[in-house]
């Protein structure tokens, strides 16, 4: 079911052979990133955006899903989530996580490891705000991660969210709700090659003797 990584073919990105070598990276990995992402988007991979996150409960049992990167700088990758959901109360009782954006139809991932922390609240107002009214509705209905009878009693609760905040009230942020960041301590930028000698470049942060600086390290495939 495999398939080898070839050259591209044709304007829009495939599965492909493209070397990743150290005088090509950015000097940071916030440029880098940019760089592929842009790359990604352009090439109309569906959700470009869409990134797994693994957590880890207080006794080290992991989980994953699917969500939207939401913002990205220096400081980190954020993406808003209920507090109380599976993901949520493993961030607070466990604070590291994992991501990785699968980009296989160019035959990249990036995967990044590090701390996990709640954003500022005015964070969270402003992305809020900026969210399609059904979706913020949403976010007062659906006790994330609980277990639910049947589908009626989330759609009673939507209803019961629409009558507490009807057309002409603003729908406030719940205090449940909101941004978490993941806050890299190493970031890695796969590309598939030939043979699965695969490129993989690590941005990792080096604390070490008082310093605070990024080195990057090219790992085995």
């Amino acid at each position: 079911m495999r398939r080898e990584y070839e050259p591209a073919a044709g304007p829009r990105p495939a599965v492909r052979e493209e070397p990743l070598v150290e005088e090509h990276l950015a000097a940071d990995w916030p440029t880098q990133f940019g760089r592929w992402f842009a790359e990604a988007v352009a090439a109309q991979l569906p959700e470009p955006n869409a990134m797994i996150v693994a957590t880890a409960d207080a006794d080290g049992r992991p989980s994953s899903r699917t969500v939207l990167l939401k913002g990205y700088d220096e400081r980190g990758f954020v993406f808003f989530t209920n507090y109380a959901s599976r993901k949520g109360r493993e961030a607070l009782a466990n604070p590291y996580a994992s991501l990785l954006f699968p980009w296989f139809a160019m035959g990249r991932q990036v995967v990044v490891c590090g701390r996990i922390a709640p954003v500022d609240r005015h964070v969270s107002e402003e992305y809020f705000r900026l969210r399609p009214r059904g979706a913020q509705l949403g976010a007062w209905a659906s006790a994330q991660s609980s277990v639910l009878p049947d589908r009626h009693v989330l759609d009673d609760a939507y209803a019961a969210a629409e009558q507490s905040f009807p057309a002409e009230v603003e729908v406030p942020l719940p205090e449940h709700w909101g941004g978490l960041r993941v806050e890299p301590e190493t970031v890695e930028f796969w590309q598939g090659r030939r043979s699965r000698l695969h490129d993989r470049l690590r941005f990792r942060r080096d604390t070490n003797d008082g310093a605070d600086r990024w080195i990057v390290e090219r790992l085995a495939p």
